[in-house]
């Protein structure tokens, strides 16, 4: 069975860094090899000090944002509970004899020598599985494309997946810049038909757990520690909206639509407006929210939605230019400069996001929502109740 990991390291002096992996053999051995230049390199974090284990990668991801958003002292008193000593936990690790304990529930888990033996020895360019996207690594810049064109790159629970474990796998590997595009004339066209099927008549917790799973993947993009860049080569509505306009920069084709269109099918954009109000402000958000209206690329690019319009035919080279730019700057400077943007935002975030948690799993539970969906579906005019 896969798990995931949230772990923390430590150098002598006691710096800390917290991560997460899908390998902790493996993660671990490249921490203690400087394999990947970075934060835990340059300062010499090697120390496995503390780490839990998960079923479900969005639940670790949330414990990962839970422990980074700490001050350094509950960091430390966490750390204590488990290892009082700071030794590191991964010492014996690769000689065969080592028993992981699992530091959330006291199981005991014994090595698997294949997992063991690929910690010791990583394979250069392997990579993760993937479905519904393509993930492409090349002088530096990870490109990750949605690739359902036949279905326009709409979004899916499995889509969904994807993503957050390519952004996982981005964020662990040694690329320093990532470019988010779409396959085919789509960059992502929402939720794709089967997912709004499958939306009605779901229970409260499971439209809780869908909000939080898709907060989790917008916060991934919207805090991600490298400089990112979407290369918008068509329409991107509601959730491509949400993913095109969360990255750090965003460039778009003249054909590019876009449109936060949640109201005209039962909807509620909570998740969306958290975001949008912190990059346009009331007004327009209130424009673009309550008329659920497509617009294109050059009334984004006037709301500063958008940073440049590009040529088709020249969008993805004008993103790996972007990227080579970026690339020339420190990325120790960078990373920092992205954590001290986030950090600012954070406290502010957590509050609003869980108010759109509830209320983006709320709205799905009114009559207005199920007509929305079904006459969407069996494309006819809805008729609202307020209900």
């Amino acid at each position: 069975m896969r798990n995931f990991y949230v772990y923390i390291l430590s150098s002598k002096s006691r710096v800390l860094y917290t991560g997460i992996t899908d390998n902790i053999y493996r993660r671990t051995w490249e921490h203690k090899n400087d394999v990947n230049p970075g934060f835990t390199r340059d300062y010499r974090v090697h120390r496995l000090v503390y780490y839990e284990t998960f079923k479900y990668v969005k639940n670790a991801i949330a414990r990962e944002k839970t422990i980074k958003g700490w001050l350094r002292s509950k960091k430390v008193a966490l750390i204590r509970s488990t290892d009082p000593t700071w030794e590191d936990l991964s010492e014996s690790w690769f000689d065969g004899k080592q028993v992981l304990r699992f530091a959330q529930d006291d199981k005991f888990f014994i090595q698997d020598e294949q997992l063991k033996s690929s910690a010791r020895t990583p394979v250069p360019g392997s990579r993760m599985k993937y479905k519904t996207l393509q993930l492409e690594f090349d002088s530096g810049v990870a490109t990750l494309t949605l690739n359902r064109p036949e279905k326009r790159n709409a979004v899916s629970y499995e889509l969904i997946d994807d993503l957050i474990r390519a952004l996982e796998e981005v964020r662990n590997s040694s690329a320093g810049i990532l470019i988010l595009t779409g396959a085919g004339k789509a960059f992502c066209s929402g939720l794709d038909l089967d997912t709004l099927k499958s939306l009605i008549g779901r229970t409260r917790e499971q439209n809780l757990e869908d909000s939080r799973t898709m907060v989790s993947l917008f916060r991934s993009l919207y805090e991600f520690p490298k400089p990112t860049i979407a290369a918008v080569n068509g329409a991107a509505i509601a959730g491509g909206t949400g993913l095109a306009l969360l990255c750090d920069f965003t460039l778009a084709v003249p054909e590019a639509k876009f449109g936060y269109t949640e109201v005209r099918i039962g909807f509620v954009p909570a998740i969306v407006a958290t975001f949008l109000l912190r990059q346009v402000g009331e007004k327009i958000a209130r424009d673009l929210l309550l008329t659920g209206r497509i617009f294109d690329a050059a009334e984004a690019l006037k709301m500063g939605l958008i940073n440049e319009i590009v040529a088709p035919e020249k969008l993805l080279d004008r993103a790996r230019e972007l990227a080579a730019q970026l690339a020339e700057g420190s990325p120790l400077s960078l990373f920092c400069t992205k954590r001290l943007l986030t950090d600012h935002a954070r406290a502010e975030l957590d509050a609003q996001i869980e108010a759109a948690i509830r209320e983006n799993a709320g709205i799905r539970e009114s009559a207005d929502f199920r007509e929305g969906i079904t006459s969407f579906l069996e494309k006819r005019k809805p008729k609202w109740t307020g209900r």
